[in-house]
């Protein structure tokens, strides 16, 4: 008995060594994702909040100066001449970041001066694209070479990455709690990433932090005519809506992916296809009066959610988008997509029922998810962008917009894991496209 009590309390002594040791562990793991991520958002912030104020000096020079966009062919051609210069590849875009979180490929250091300065030409000259696809790179590449000089393992190298994409995507929207689980989401559809989640939202508030500290803006719309009450009526015509933009956030993803390959197989050389690019846009820019649809078009969402909008101005859009993109400019197709919803809501809304405000903010959510498959983020997104807790519609309409969108999306190297609606593993969405 006195040497099974013994062996009882030796037992003990090592169980709680053994659970001293293991706690000790979590707690230094805490402390270094806290001081890494606030370092990395801290990074990411200001270099974001500085990017999206220079975003804003190119439009407002370009508003002024409208004849610049002539010069927009030669824009063009300086930014691919920068990537080869840089000995980076031009195709190195937001699909290549999403990519290193899965398979730990090498994120070149020049990529995020090279994105920075390729999607300021683009908005100084006006081509027709967003800011998010920079926004992803530029923090991307911060956080995985970050890593990198740390030495962290390739595990928390990926995690960094995941950090600085957060960061900057949250600066320059300033939605950080919609950005940081957009990066968790977005890599893997169906599987989220928990262990970089407490580095994530770290990141995003710090950036954010960062952003209303120097004073950057945000993200923010006030839905004219509010946000109706919940009932049977209400939902049926929000789920209509939210199915018409499903088809829409399917036709979008289409027509840019269909855009770069039509354009490749038409001009194989691709110095005169981001030429012949520009000058069509500028081209029609000029002849059909389309200043509103240079650059990203913020300005066209605050009319559309205001109840103003053109019943066409979705088509042109996207029309102008796919054409800059498919040329090669660089910058991202997040804002466009917000355009293409908010205009498509305030023009489809009032024939269902809906005040034209509220259908756009709908059409926002709605076209967001169909192209990213990330409902989760796109909840809070919401919940951000109009700054309510009132969000039953607008799940009603990001859940029909999801389901029904399929496995089209923006991203070729995002993975689907789980069948929408069977359970069933869908590994690569991309054929499913074609």
């Amino acid at each position: 008995m006195e040497r099974e009590a013994l062996e009882m309390r030796i037992w003990d002594r090592e169980k709680l060594r053994d659970g001293a040791k293991a706690s000790g562990e979590y707690v230094l793991a805490f402390l270094k994702w806290v001081l890494a991520s606030l370092l990395v958002g801290g990074i990411g912030g200001l270099l974001g909040t500085l990017f999206h104020s220079g975003i804003g000096w190119a439009t407002a020079f370009r508003q002024e100066h409208g004849y610049i966009i002539w010069f927009l062919p030669a824009a063009g051609l300086v930014t691919l001449l920068l990537y080869r210069l840089c000995k980076v590849s031009f195709g190195a875009g937001t699909n290549l970041i999403i990519q290193s979180v899965t398979t730990n490929e090498h994120i070149p250091i020049l990529l995020a001066p090279l994105i920075a300065a390729g999607t300021l030409l683009s908005h100084l000259f006006g081509a027709s694209v967003g800011r998010e696809g920079a926004a992803l790179q530029l923090g991307g590449s911060v956080g995985h070479n970050f890593g990198e000089l740390l030495r962290f393992d390739e595990d928390d190298v990926r995690v960094l990455s995941m950090c600085g994409m957060a960061a900057c995507f949250s600066a320059m929207f300033g939605t950080p709690l919609a950005a940081a689980v957009f990066v968790l989401e977005v890599i893997c559809v169906g599987r989220i990433h928990y262990g970089a989640f407490l580095p994530c939202v770290l990141a995003s508030y710090m950036a954010s932090a960062v952003n209303s500290w120097i004073g950057g803006g945000t993200l923010q719309y006030d839905l004219k005519g509010g946000i109706p009450q919940a009932s049977l009526e209400t939902v049926l015509q929000v789920g209509i809506l939210a199915a018409l933009c499903a088809g829409v956030a399917i036709l979008l993803c289409m027509v840019i992916h269909g855009a770069g390959h039509w354009a490749e197989k038409l001009l194989k050389n691709p110095y005169l296809r981001i030429a012949c690019g520009g000058g069509l846009m500028a081209v029609l820019v000029n002849i059909f009066g389309l200043w509103d649809y240079a650059g990203a078009g913020a300005h066209m969402i605050d009319r559309a959610v205001n109840g103003e909008a053109d019943s066409w101005a979705f088509l042109v859009k996207l029309a102008l988008t796919a054409l800059c993109v498919g040329a090669g400019f660089r910058g991202g197709e997040i804002v466009p997509t917000l355009f293409i919803g908010a205009t498509f809501g305030c023009a489809i809304g009032p024939l269902l029922g809906l005040s034209p405000g509220f259908a756009a903010g709908v059409g926002m959510v709605a076209v967001f998810c169909g192209v990213v498959n990330c409902p989760i983020a796109t909840l809070f997104l919401a919940a951000e962008m109009f700054s309510t807790s009132n969000l039953g519609l607008f799940a009603v309409a990001i859940a029909v917009s999801f389901v029904l969108s399929g496995y089209f999306g923006l991203y070729s190297s995002q993975v689907i894991i789980f069948s929408k609606i069977k359970r069933r593993v869908r590994q690569n969405p991309e054929k499913e496209q074609e």
